[in-house]
């Protein structure tokens, strides 16, 4: 059987929607671009441009008001908005959220929430990350007990995009005790469990964290003190949400590494557009020297590397392949892309020189973005931890 690497013409019309859509923002780009970089605010016109094409509807069947064609579509389309500069967290949380939803939710769950999230009327957010529990997840403490038809939810988050802006946060907590699960001999993995709730809720308080690097959203800690959330609005069963925790984990590499190679190419395409009409010494453009057009072919070969690796996890996803094969390729395109984009946009400043830090020219709030994604959304090292385990077998070190 013959393997084509051909986009659909589905797909292909993805990255036309996503490039007519943003047409006509290009006369306001530094506007826009101030407000997401400067400000922290990511245009709500922008998102409803981008999700009146119906991108979101990818992650969604038909009879829940999607298109259903799948995370690869999602991936395609992300990839293209940050190739035009409108990339946002806020588009990866929201796809990711729906794909768990999808894949994990009741029939009461899936119609609550979908169409909504389909048409960009809601915006979700996503919280797993606690001052304790980083990397390890199983650590969390927030708890939720039950309490009638409800749930009472105690405990901390933090570094939470866009918890202001998000219409509901996929919550990941425990329903029991971290210590109860070791008292009774438990795997590590069992007392998880997945809510929506509203991050405007009786009982939660927001505060922002003065960080860097993530494009028009600010992050948040999110404290919770016996916040009310209906039963219904578990996702599966109390403490069974472990597995079901993947069905969003894996969408989120894969999407950041989307966004990574959109940015590469983004900050690419502006340093071979210089460097084909910077002209310094007699007549020759400074793109044909080796010094500088050797680095930057470097970058476009890894580019179209991750982008292959990152459409490959993106199509096992869709294809209902294992969980853990398919968190083999998210992980490998998230760790391939994020160094990728780091090297790229590096690259696209010294080829730009003193132009490079300049604003104007749109290349230096992308150093901070890009060096993200060696941490976020996990760390280089957990993802070589990961590979080192699971794809070849060695033993584990952590």
């Amino acid at each position: 059987m013959s393997i084509d690497f051909n986009l659909s013409w589905e797909h292909e019309q993805i990255k036309e929607a996503m490039r007519g859509c943003l047409e006509p923002f290009q006369g306001r780009r530094a506007e826009l671009t101030k407000m997401v970089v400067h400000d922290k605010i990511f245009p709500q016109e922008v998102w409803d441009a981008v999700t009146g094409t119906g991108l979101m509807g990818c992650m969604v069947p038909e009879e829940y008001g999607g298109n259903g064609l799948g995370l690869l579509g999602v991936t395609v389309g992300l990839e293209e908005l940050a190739r035009h500069g409108f990339g946002n967290a806020l588009f990866v949380l929201t796809a990711m959220d729906m794909a768990c939803i999808h894949r994990n939710g009741s029939e009461e769950l899936k119609q609550k929430y979908l169409p909504k999230m389909a048409s960009g009327e809601l915006k979700f957010g996503f919280a797993i990350t606690e001052p304790d529990a980083g990397t390890n997840a199983f650590r969390m403490k927030t708890l939720a007990k039950k309490d009638g038809d409800d749930y009472l939810i105690s405990g901390q988050k933090v570094f939470i995009t866009g918890a202001d802006v998000a219409d509901r946060l996929l919550l990941v907590c425990r329903t029991t005790s971290r210590e109860d699960c070791e008292k009774q001999g438990l795997p590590k993995a069992f007392g998880l469990a997945l809510f929506i709730i509203d991050p405007k809720a009786e009982g939660i308080d927001l505060k922002p964290i003065p960080t860097q690097g993530i494009e028009g959203m600010t992050q948040f800690t999110v404290y919770m003190d016996n916040v009310r959330v209906p039963a219904s609005d578990m996702i599966g069963e109390p403490d069974m949400g472990g597995m079901a925790l993947f069905n969003s984990l894996n969408p989120e590499r894969i999407l950041a590494a989307a966004a990574a190679c959109g940015m590469a190419k983004n900050c690419l395409t502006k340093a071979v557009d210089y460097a084909s009409q910077r002209n310094l010494f007699g007549d020759r453009v400074i793109g044909s020297y080796q010094a500088i057009s050797h680095p930057l072919a470097k970058c476009e070969i890894q580019l179209e590397a991750s982008r292959l690796l990152t459409y490959k996890a993106a199509w096992a996803f869709d294809a209902d392949e294992n969980p853990g094969i398919v968190g083999q390729y998210a992980n490998m395109a998230k760790y391939t892309a994020g160094e990728m984009a780091i090297e790229s946009v590096d690259r696209a400043i010294q080829t730009l020189g003193g132009y490079g830090f300049s604003e104007e020219y749109g290349v230096i709030h992308y150093h901070t973005a890009a060096r993200l994604l060696r941490t976020a959304p996990i760390t280089a090292e957990m993802i070589l931890n990961f590979v080192a385990e699971h794809r070849l077998g060695l033993p584990r070190g952590y």
